[in-house]
């Protein structure tokens, strides 16, 4: 038994040579995956018919690099240097949080995430067991990691262990899935390091990194080991497993010859990368070298928001801008980097509407002034759309919003909540 969605434009990937097209097609969904698309598959029974007209049906968007537990502190340390707002702004309030502030926060990044489309993040968080509690009861998929910091070879590692117990506490769970996080070049030792390549290597895991972000990093990694930051890590083992390296913003020549070589996908994060003054990544360049560059929102402290729609425009736009090409970057890169890269350095049956893949789906009006005249949908998803367009998300085949209500998050308990923290935090 399963669902078909009538009616509704579908946004399909033909392919590098054709792009994006969209379509007037019903979709077959059953058991969380879509079974047909345009013809029902044999035997298929719909319990329910659900009609999409002046719809565009898309697939769920993938945050590929957040913290979705610092949505306590958006809008609180702005307008300042990165080292200041690190060290001087984040840290401490992290110092203060309690587990289950994590628990909340990173219920108010689902609910903002939900509602502008995105169905899937990449999570590196500080509190065990609270981002994943709430995925659980909210229904998003994600990929979760520990943060990890260490200069030593110690397989007694505290923050280790809590990673790989609730790697095993939520085994079960479908929609969830696991990285180890270490944390950056500037927090983890090569030894450290080592030891996380080997446990990675022996788990089958991949690797969830922060590299190269700023300059005053790359000064600091190259006066201490006299290479890059990418250099340092390679060197490591890191890179040998399946690697995530979020923003990669001062990388060389050389430095994305060897993220192309390593297979290592780098996520862009625009926003974050300007409000922190760090620049952007050299994204045009790494795609002519091979790598799979994904798009991602950073955390809300720095970003300050989950809404990969923003980011889609900045990434499409940016580029053009600091390159002088008006076609170094398109509205199919940037799609691409929202959705189907994503769902391949995740390692996950998703990011495209196919049959075969998982139902994860947005479902967006056309009828709002963003959206007319629908002369080019694909084009107007990366340029014009908001994200205030998204009416209803389906996760897993299953709707965790239908028609602007959220039904798996209390918003009204989740504000109350993070007020509650706010004003003991003295945010």
């Amino acid at each position: 038994m399963g669902f078909e969605i009538q009616n509704g434009l579908v946004l399909l990937d033909k392919g590098t040579e054709v792009g994006f097209c969209v379509e007037q097609k019903t979709l077959y969904i059953q058991d969380g995956l879509i079974t047909g698309i345009g013809a029902a598959p044999t035997g298929f029974i719909a319990e329910q018919i659900i009609d999409a007209r002046d719809r565009l049906i898309i697939p769920g968007l993938i945050n590929a690099h957040t913290h979705s537990y610092m949505s306590l502190m958006r809008n609180v340390a702005n307008d300042l240097p990165f080292s200041d707002w690190l060290f001087g702004g984040v840290q401490p309030i992290e110092d203060r949080m309690e587990p289950k502030d994590a628990y909340w926060a990173s219920l108010l990044s689902q609910a903002e995430m939900i509602r502008t489309g995105t169905t899937c993040f990449n999570d590196m968080q500080m509190h065990i067991n609270q981002t994943t509690r709430a995925v659980s009861e909210t229904g998003m998929r994600a990929v979760i990691c520990r943060g990890l910091v260490g200069n030593d070879y110690d397989l007694n590692d505290r923050r280790l262990a809590e990673a790989l117990d609730e790697l095993k506490d939520w085994r079960n769970c479908s929609r969830l899935s696991f990285l180890l996080g270490p944390h950056a070049p500037y927090s983890c030792g090569p030894d450290y390091l080592r030891m996380l390549a080997e446990i990675a290597q022996e788990a089958q895991l991949g690797i969830h990194i922060h590299i190269a972000e700023s300059q005053a990093e790359t000064d600091d990694i190259q006066k201490k080991y006299g290479v890059s930051p990418v250099e340092y890590i390679d060197s490591t083992g890191i890179f040998d497993v399946p690697c995530i390296a979020a923003h990669c913003v001062r990388v060389s020549y050389s430095d994305r010859m060897i993220l192309a070589k390593k297979h290592v996908s780098v996520v862009s994060n625009p926003a974050s990368n300007m409000k922190l003054g760090n620049g952007f990544a050299p994204v045009p360049e790494l795609m002519a070298a091979g790598v799979n560059v994904c798009l991602g929102t950073d955390g809300p402290a720095s970003n300050n928001a989950q809404n990969m729609f923003r980011e889609m425009g900045l990434f499409a736009l940016i580029h053009k801008g600091t390159h002088d090409s008006s076609t170094c970057i398109t509205a199919a890169d940037t799609l691409r980097a929202a959705t189907s890269n994503g769902a391949r350095a995740l390692r996950l049956n998703c990011g495209e509407i196919a049959v075969g893949r998982k139902a994860d789906l947005a479902l967006l009006r056309l009828d709002l002034p963003s959206m007319i005249p629908a002369t080019n949908l694909p084009a107007a998803l990366t340029y014009s759309a908001s994200g205030a367009e998204v009416e209803s998300v389906i996760i897993d085949g299953k709707f965790v919003m239908d028609h602007g209500e959220l039904l798996t998050i209390d918003e009204e308990r989740v504000r109350a909540e993070v007020t509650r923290i706010y004003h003991r935090l003295n945010l």
